[in-house]
């Protein structure tokens, strides 16, 4: 079967209907609650499904040095506060002035170890102090220590008052929890040096209430029913102790996790902050605050492990709430129906919504940690933060400034911004929401932002015209006077930049070749799948699997001979995923500039055409392709590619010399010819006994011009009768012409 029209009637064999090409509108979706950091917030927060609520204030106090290290924040009246602190085992009084949120602070205590990482004020005036290296416990009183009793153990990292008026105290390596009569410890003294045995503890008021067999006990609680709550480390197992000591209960088992903080509940229940951190140095560490920070010199690493908040029902099984990776929990605290979380490695502030069952993201601090809360009146907290050290105020009662900013978008390649689009405002009216976007065409997180630009409401969405980048940043601003409110997810629609195709593939097949085509594939189901719908990951480069199905196909095609045929074959790549138009034209190179159009605007990849009617010589080619809708008319890129060179020849070759001799037991034959236009391609030497023989080789050594010598040496056994010999001599064109000659 041969396929071949003349020139005038060319045909274009289709391998299959075009595929629509992917939409060119592109949708970013803003989910605030993963694109917002901590810090990026004020009088706003976030919400573990993406929307936005109505927030806390934070703000970084400026005021006296508490020390290098602070390691907690103990309410001992109205705005009175007792914060231990490292290295130089010192406790410091925080005396806060709600009216201009400035505080003062003064020493009430220094004691002979490095580390104050304990303190409980207590309701006559006075507070303990614990300890470390070393086990100490100290119990003071306006700035004087009464008492010290060294324990036999290396920290102490918690204290719980009970309600018979003794105290708890957790101790570390090992894990015991020290019960502390303090009539008996304050006519203690001061005991130095190490700790005695058990009857001296004992006569000093400590005795053991219970022990762990994992090293350290972090945290005590006291749940509703007089049950006390402990929590460890390095394992992070949580236990419960009977209100009168003795053995205790493991309620959930862990590895490689610290307990941080445990906050008793109403129902009999509690909840449990821990850190999962294998193989993580210390969370608070001192900073090099005696040298210059160098932070190409000495980076700090970033937190790799998890933080979870688990629920331990009354009655029931533990339940994990929330997790956060990447993030250090340090304690915990209640804000009406919210719990609060104090974090890090970045400043941040979390929360968990119990009703919505929702984790909450808040306002959060330019320091690297937030380690504890202390409650203030009028929905205010006082934070201890340190890297830097020092204290913050984080107030729920409404700000001036009610603004976040996500953090730096990447819309995959550089486009043009189009409107962004809230799924919902509930209690909050559009017009009344500030929306600003600022772009840039690099990744720097401070270099080469253009200005911010405020987008105006268009109806349901917000937009500005000219807004271009790779990647974006969103800033949103709500009015003071907006009281309950949600904020939806959001979309950000772009049209990304429109890159020009380009020539991957061109090939010019031999001449005298014709195509016969594959079978087109079955068109592609028009029905979509539930997992399709609900992973819609799954769907992308489906368009892309259709055309690999068709090129497979079509590269199944039959070759078949067809004298006077020409194939040629290109393949284009459109990144944009543009549906393509080619137009395949030709020009003699020495008659002019008129080019003749093969294929105009077709869809296919490649064209067949007669060449008999075409003058012999050689052909400029070039393939102008163009894109098509979708893409508007006056979006369409174009550009016309110059190809390889198309000869056309029908001359046979000549052969200028052709002998036969024999010498040394061979029959020797050669012949040597020339060409117009191709380059010679061999010869065929057939003897009247039936003895074929093709020569490829030249004598020259390279098969490389138009003029060629080829030399047949036959063993005169294989040429035994044969009496003549037909030359055939070939040009690459598929010409040849041929020559006789005798057999001596």
């Amino acid at each position: 079967m041969r396929f071949s029209v003349p020139l005038c009637g060319l045909l274009l064999l289709a391998t299959a209907a075009p595929l629509p090409a992917d939409p060119l509108t592109k949708q970013l979706e803003i989910d605030f609650g993963r694109d917002v950091a901590s810090r990026n917030l004020k009088g706003l927060a976030t919400r573990s499904d993406g929307r936005i609520l109505p927030g806390p204030v934070f703000t970084d106090l400026d005021g006296p040095k508490l020390g290098e290290i602070l390691w907690c924040l103990r309410p001992a009246g109205p705005n009175n506060f007792l914060v231990g602190t490292g290295p130089d085992g010192r406790v410091q009084e925080v005396t806060f002035n709600p009216k201009d949120n400035t505080y003062s602070v003064r020493e009430v205590a220094d004691v002979t170890e490095a580390q104050a990482m304990a303190v409980l004020p207590l309701h006559d005036g006075s507070f303990l102090v614990g300890t470390s290296p070393t086990a100490a416990l100290y119990l003071a009183r306006d700035g004087k220590l009464l008492a010290r009793v060294p324990l036999p153990a290396d920290s102490v990292f918690d204290f719980l008052a009970q309600s018979d008026g003794s105290v708890l105290a957790a101790t570390g390596n090992p894990g015991k929890i020290y019960r502390l009569d303090l009539k008996k410890l304050a006519a203690a003294g001061i005991i130095e040096g190490k700790a005695g045995d058990e009857k001296l503890l004992a006569e000093k008021g400590v005795t053991l209430f219970g022990e762990i067999r994992d090293r350290n006990v972090r945290r005590l609680a006291r749940l509703a029913d007089g049950r006390v709550a402990a929590g460890s480390s390095p394992k992070g197992n949580v236990y419960t102790f009977p209100a009168t000591g003795g053995a205790p209960l493991l309620l959930q088992e862990n590895r490689d996790a610290e307990v941080v903080d445990l906050l008793p509940g109403d129902d009999g229940g509690f909840y449990a902050a821990i850190v999962f951190s294998p193989g993580e140095p210390p969370r608070i560490a001192r900073g090099k605050t005696d040298e210059p920070k160098d932070d190409a010199k000495e980076p700090r690493p970033g937190f790799t492990g998890r933080s979870s908040v688990v629920r331990f029902p009354a009655n029931g099984f533990p339940e994990t709430l929330t997790t956060k990776p990447g993030s250090a929990f340090y304690r915990l605290a209640r804000q009406a129906g919210w719990l609060l979380l104090a974090a890090g490695e970045q400043g941040d502030a979390f929360g968990y919504d119990p009703v919505a069952r929702r984790a909450l993201t808040f306002a959060g601090s330019s320091s690297a940690q937030l380690n504890d809360f202390a409650p203030l009146a009028d929905g205010r907290h006082l934070l201890l933060r340190n890297n830097a050290p020092g204290l913050s105020l984080m107030s729920f009662s409404g700000g001036s400034v009610r603004q976040l900013e996500t953090r730096r978008l990447d819309l995959g390649q550089p486009g043009e911004l189009g409107q962004l689009r809230f799924a919902r405002l509930a209690g909050l009216d559009a017009a009344g929401l500030k929306v600003e976007a600022q772009t840039n065409n690099g990744s720097d997180e401070i270099e080469g932002w253009s200005p911010w630009i405020e987008l105006a409401a268009q109806g349901e969405g917000f937009f500005a015209t000219g807004l271009r980048g790779r990647y974006v940043r969103l800033r949103l601003t709500v009015p003071k006077s907006a009281a309950d409110f949600q904020i939806d997810k959001a979309v950000l629609y772009h049209l990304t930049q429109n890159r020009r195709p380009q020539l991957a593939d061109f090939r010019i097949f031999p001449p005298n070749l014709g195509l016969i085509p594959a079978s087109e594939p079955p068109a592609p189901s028009p029905v979509v799948s539930l997992g399709q719908m609900l992973s819609p990951g799954q769907r992308e480069g489906k368009d892309d699997i259709a055309d690999g199905k068709r090129k497979g196909a079509f590269l199944n095609s039959q070759i078949v001979p067809a004298p006077g045929t020409q194939v040629v074959y290109w393949t284009v790549n459109d990144p944009d995923g543009d549906i393509l138009a080619y137009t395949f034209s030709i020009l003699r190179a020495d008659s002019g500039d008129t080019w003749i159009d093969l294929a105009v605007s077709i869809r296919e990849n490649y064209v067949q055409f007669e060449t008999g009617a075409l003058p012999e010589g050689l052909y400029l080619t070039r393939l102008a392709v163009t894109e098509q809708a979708p893409r508007p008319v006056s979006q369409r890129l174009s550009y016309t590619y110059e190809a390889d060179h198309l000869i056309i020849d029908r001359t046979p070759p000549v052969i200028t010399s052709a002998t036969v001799q024999r010498a040394n037991g061979y029959v020797i034959v050669s012949v040597e010819g020339r060409d117009a236009l191709s380059l010679l391609e061999g010869a065929e030497f057939n003897f009247n006994n039936g003895m074929h023989e093709r020569v490829t080789h030249p004598t020259d050594g390279i098969l490389d011009s138009r003029r060629e010598k080829f030399v047949l040496e036959l063993p005169e056994a294989k040429a035994a009768g044969a009496t003549s010999v037909e030359i055939l001599l070939y040009d690459e064109a598929g010409n040849s012409t041929s020559a006789r000659l005798p057999l001596k």
